[in-house]
């Protein structure tokens, strides 16, 4: 059963920002009147890097500069939250920083930061964590106990605070040889499915683990998986995973929950695509250049907000 589909090809607007664009995301919505994304943007001319946060024009789209903050060194991962009326900003660098950066909603203006200085996360130009031997290079929350991590191998982890010592359950990418030598780049927890985890890597890939079968993986993209039925949206990294939002409420309380959610996934290819297990994949965007981040708007899930290599940002709208 298709529960994602899309009779109309989307709108897309692409609009040049003259900057390389490391991350985007959508700011969250305070007001149904005003919409904004916050950017995170390279200036090799100067060697500079900021987040910046831009108002949405919807006729013609525009993005216009709001607000921006100067990064000591390159935005390595990008968050957005909105918390008793405040939206957060998080932004990790190269360098090892962490900058949380609270917006005033009125204006979208940046008031305030906290930091974790250069060093202090990680070394190098990686953003990974090490526990207990096993270097992960992404993690999302569950729950206020439970998260998860990815990294080498297409490995992934479960862990529970409440339970120290290590992981509670893991995962090693071992369903073809070809596999062990790739990383994770992204994972997703659904808040309805906390018992399966979402992950895109290398070679296109992108599975998802079930903790009630931790065995095998649900393959939903991928090349060298041996399983004709699995068809590859993409051959190279797969830079970013979400769940896609965007279907109708009542066809989520029918899907089965063995069966994994739609997902959008973004490529080094230039791949914007959403994959369903047993379904083709639906290709939104194609690209010459990567597309190297993209984020579907939570309150307005038919706009997607991309990245793209050759220094624009596009828009899209689904009918």
């Amino acid at each position: 059963m298709a529960i994602t589909t899309i009779t109309e090809p989307p709108q897309i607007h692409r609009l040049p920002q003259h900057k390389y664009v490391d991350a985007v995301r959508w700011l969250p919505l305070l007001s149904a009147f005003d919409r904004f994304a916050v950017l995170a943007l390279f200036d090799s001319d100067s060697d500079s890097s900021s987040v910046e946060i831009h108002s949405l024009t919807p006729t013609p789209p525009a993005l216009t500069s709001q607000s921006s903050w100067v990064s000591p060194s390159r935005v390595s991962s990008l968050k957005t939250s909105l918390s008793h009326q405040k939206t957060i900003v998080v932004a990790s660098t190269i360098a090892g920083s962490l900058h949380v950066l609270f917006s005033d909603p009125m204006d979208a203006s940046l008031e305030s930061e906290i930091s974790v200085a250069d060093n202090a996360l990680h070394v190098g130009t990686h953003f990974m964590c090490r526990f207990d031997g096993w270097w992960d290079g992404v993690s999302k929350w569950a729950s206020p106990m439970e998260f998860a991590t990815g990294g080498y191998g297409f490995s992934l982890q479960w862990w529970d605070q409440r339970k120290p010592g290590g992981p509670v359950s893991q995962f090693k990418g071992n369903w073809a040889q070809r596999m062990t030598s790739g990383i994770v780049h992204s994972i997703d927890i659904h808040p309805s499915r906390k018992h399966t985890c979402l992950a895109g890597g290398s070679l296109g890939t992108v599975f998802a683990w079930d903790l009630r079968w931790q065995e095998q993986p649900i393959i939903l993209s991928g090349v060298g998986t041996g399983d004709s039925l699995t068809r590859s949206t993409s051959e190279s990294e797969v830079w970013e995973v979400q769940y896609d939002r965007y279907m109708k409420s009542t066809n989520l309380g029918n899907i089965s929950s063995a069966r994994v959610l739609p997902a959008m996934i973004c490529s080094e290819d230039g791949i914007l695509a959403v994959v369903e297990q047993g379904e083709e994949p639906i290709e939104l965007l194609t690209e010459p250049c990567a597309i190297n981040s993209f984020d579907i708007d939570r309150h307005n899930p038919s706009d997607v907000i991309c990245g793209l290599e050759w220094e624009s940002v596009a828009i899209l709208t689904r009918s």
